[in-house]
């Protein structure tokens, strides 16, 4: 054949939507100027045409004309009597363009181009695929589960580029069939050996500062910025939010009439708890908003050790830490400050024991546990139910009973006393 249809002999050209027709076009003229040297050693008087509309591919080879006797290279020069062959018109001194088959090659040589081609063509695809997904890192995408992995799930866009979010990326009571739509943060983008990974994130703080711009105009316009998220993924988040518009209480817009707005993307979190907070630089009123929804009855602040002791009545205290001990971990991530928390109201002449008093008669990962969720003493334990305890902690039944009446037994003996 006297030129080559690229559209119909290589599947790769198909593929290739994404990329530009001039930067395409200059990949198949490299490519094709490549076999030539490797044929003549030089591609100087070789041009290569490709058609941007047709995707033909021709290759001419240009030849000075010379008398028949001062003839020295054949791949440069031709014949006065070769060209007039041709066309009798042909004189000395003139050009003659001479289009090439893809037979003058050799089908080896056509096979390695082809491979090479489309190389170039995957590297092209993967490289604009980087691009475009590294200007939207920080983005809310749609992907539909394609592949579902112990590890992993691996979901494709909408033009079928392949999405991966691990594991660690998924808020843990997720749970993805096949063909369902997801919808995740971009995370980054990297490089697997050569393979081009578009890492999303469902427990990342960007997803629900995303999801707050799409349902709350007003952080979307600007007027109400959000100053800090930090989230126990599927648990518990805390939002500190500040309005540059005295009119609007930034806390209700984010919330919205009877929670409106706050509903869907708790939905979207599998129920995650999220407490959105008015942002202040008053340490304490911050201290006081971070650790909802519990009540403070009074704090000592270390502002240089960023450390504060907050007092607090019993049935607050185990509001302050939380389920797992999640609330204050957050309130202390929130504020960037340390946070212990304290009982103030022990009646007068009542008197309490430190839980560490018992380490002698109780395990000390038992004692963890209780202190987890705020009781670090024996009366805050033995003042709530065993049910309650049961629900808060990891701890069984049998282990809290025991507890109870080792702590029930010292206040027995003290009362004796």
């Amino acid at each position: 054949m006297a030129s080559i249809n690229l559209i119909d002999s290589f599947a790769e050209f198909k593929d290739a939507e994404n990329i530009d027709r001039p930067t395409l076009i200059k990949v198949i003229e490299d490519v094709f100027k490549t076999l030539i040297r490797k044929k003549y050693y030089h591609d100087d008087n070789f041009d290569v045409i490709v058609n941007d509309q047709t995707g033909d591919l021709e290759i001419f080879q240009r030849r000075e004309v010379v008398a028949d006797a001062d003839i020295m290279n054949d791949d440069t020069q031709i014949e006065l009597s070769e060209a007039k062959k041709m066309d009798d018109s042909y004189e000395v001194g003139d050009e003659v363009y001479q289009e090439l088959t893809m037979e003058t090659f050799g089908r080896r040589a056509i096979l390695a181009a082809k491979q090479t081609l489309a190389s170039r063509i995957s590297d092209l695809k993967k490289n604009i695929l980087l691009e475009k997904y590294r200007e939207r890192e920080g983005e809310i995408i749609h992907g539909e589960v394609y592949q579902v992995w112990k590890k992993e799930i691996m979901l494709l866009d909408d033009e079928g580029n392949e999405l991966i979010l691990p594991k660690s990326e998924q808020i843990p009571s997720d749970y993805f069939k096949k063909g369902e739509s997801v919808r995740a943060v971009v995370k980054k983008v990297e490089l697997r050996g050569s393979s081009a990974v578009i890492i999303l994130s469902r427990t990342s703080p960007t997803f629900l500062a995303k999801l707050l711009e799409l349902e709350v105009p007003e952080i979307f316009d600007g007027l109400i910025s959000i100053k800090k998220i930090v989230r126990e993924p599927g648990e518990r988040a805390k939002v500190a939010v500040e309005s540059y518009d005295d009119r609007i209480d930034p806390v209700g817009a984010c919330v919205g009439m009877k929670g409106s707005r706050i509903h869907g993307i708790v939905r979207e979190l599998r129920n995650e708890n999220i407490d959105i907070i008015n942002y202040t630089k008053n340490i304490q009123l911050l201290l006081q908003r971070a650790l909802t929804p519990a009540k403070i009855t009074s704090m000592n602040i270390d502002e240089e050790r960023k450390y504060v002791e907050v007092f607090m009545k019993a049935d607050q205290v185990s509001l302050a830490i939380g389920k797992r001990g999640v609330n204050i971990k957050l309130a202390q991530e929130l504020t960037e400050f340390t946070i212990d928390v304290f009982r103030d109201d022990l009646e007068e002449g009542e008197f309490d024991i430190d839980l560490d008093e018992f380490t002698d008669e109780i395990d000390a990962w038992v004692i963890e546990e209780f202190k987890k969720i705020g009781c670090d003493t024996a009366r805050s334990i033995l003042n709530l139910t065993d049910e309650e305890l049961i629900r808060r902690t990891d701890l069984e039944a049998e282990t809290i009973a025991d507890v109870k009446g080792i702590l029930q037994q010292e206040f027995d003996e003290e009362a004796k006393g």
